[in-house]
């Protein structure tokens, strides 16, 4: 990047939401920027989750090629769950790439521990400890000054919604403090993602989508702030700088939570053991199939899991038998998912032996789950909201051809975009 380039993250932010908000008047900033350079749907990647887009965007890799799959994992030869983490990723993000420059990084998800590079690090979720989500450690004391914390108490909202958004802009105000007090320092490249626009969406979708709702104004208002930011940030760039805007995922209504384990359990593919745990360390021998979150599904092969049942000779029966047992679900006479993906389709790179066999997107309203201990296959939680995966977006405040900006951009795309712009 020969130019100084700021990117914004709008965590989870849908295209049509935010066109929506910039022609209604509510971020007029984000209009502005609009007419002026190039708005365009965004896929992300797939599974649609923030520990694998986010990855991508800043690596500009495949996830075969930078080794995080999702938020969850099975070490070899286990069926032990593990949590990657910013030491997982098998590729350099663009700040550490060697081709020189200073960087400010702020909240992007997945990026914890902290790691040292030519400028500043402040982690995004999921991180455990803010001592080790900053570097330099020297800018902790200011950030506990400033309250600052990577997430919002999302058990807030299972108490009071009234508390849980009081909270949400506590923390974003925080956030911001924390970009206001790192601009004025050197640097080539400022990234700043707003992590709380997905939790608002997550438990308060009903409140965009319902004018009526009891918090609509509230749900409005916090992306009125946050084009306030953007607005600021705009004022103070050079015209000469380039800026990108873009979310990892997009959003729409949840109706029903759908358990994948649960699913395939009742269709005889996942043996568990008896006993009062039931969690994947309970996988027992006859066990054909698995998922782990949100849908990734693992064939069991015998020389793979400690409980392997499978043979690869077996395998490409076992797969498309669970092609076509997917593609049957239905609740309410629809059809709960939309596509079901082979590994083939998905995944390319040095890793692409640890990728999932399959990989479900659900249909519009369906929210695909893989947690083991659920007896019932649909449900609904507090949630309502859900990821997409085919709706996230990417605006740049210059005029570009389709040489710098692909028609169907994806967000591995983004780091070479920002190289061009």
């Amino acid at each position: 990047m020969k130019k100084r380039t700021v990117i914004i993250g709008l965590d989870g932010v849908p295209y049509g939401l935010l066109k929506n908000f910039a022609e209604s008047g509510i971020m007029p900033n984000v209009a502005r920027i609009i007419e002026g350079g190039v708005f365009r749907k965004m896929m992300s990647s797939i599974p649609e989750i923030s520990s694998v887009a986010w990855s991508s965007i800043i690596t500009g890799e495949n996830p075969a090629e930078h080794g995080i799959f999702g938020f969850t994992d099975f070490p070899p030869n286990t069926y032990r769950l593990s949590f990657p983490n910013f030491n997982n990723l098998k590729c350099h993000p663009f700040w550490n790439k060697g081709e020189g420059g200073r960087h400010i990084v702020i909240n992007v998800p997945s990026t914890y521990p902290a790691r040292e590079l030519d400028g500043v690090l402040i982690s995004g979720f999921v991180a455990l400890d803010l001592e080790r989500a900053v570097f330099p450690a020297s800018l902790l004391p200011e950030l506990q000054g400033m309250d600052y914390r990577v997430d919002p108490d999302l058990n807030k909202a299972h108490q009071s919604l009234e508390l849980f958004i009081k909270d949400l802009n506590k923390t974003n105000e925080a956030r911001i403090k924390a970009y206001r007090h790192l601009w004025d320092q050197e640097w080539d490249t400022f990234m700043f993602v707003f992590t709380g626009t997905d939790r608002l969406m997550h438990f308060l979708w009903d409140a965009y989508e319902d004018v009526s709702h009891d918090f609509h104004k509230e749900f409005v208002d916090y992306f009125r702030r946050i084009d306030e930011v953007i607005g600021e940030i705009t004022n103070k760039m050079g015209d000469e700088e380039a800026l990108v805007i873009l979310s990892d995922h997009g959003f729409e209504g949840l109706e029903y939570d759908v358990y994948i384990n649960t699913f395939l359990k009742k269709q005889g593919f996942l043996k568990l053991k008896s006993g009062k745990t039931i969690n994947f360390s309970s996988i027992d021998y006859g066990t054909k199939a698995f998922a782990l979150d949100p849908a990734r599904i693992y064939i069991n092969l015998k020389d793979k899991y400690p409980r392997g049942s499978v043979s690869h000779e077996e395998k490409e029966s076992v797969i498309n038998e669970l092609e076509q047992l997917f593609m049957s679900i239905e609740i309410d006479n629809r059809k709960v998912i939309r596509h079901v993906y082979k590994k083939e389709e998905i995944y390319r790179g040095s890793y692409f032996d640890q990728a999932p066999d399959l990989v479900l997107v659900g249909n519009k309203g369906f929210n695909l789950k893989a947690a083991i201990n659920s007896e019932n296959t649909f449900s609904k939680g507090i949630f309502t909201g859900k990821h997409t995966h085919d709706d996230a977006f990417l605006l740049v405040n210059k005029k570009c051809g389709t040489d710098i900006i692909p028609e169907n951009v994806n967000v591995s795309d983004v780091v070479g975009i920002m190289e061009r712009l």
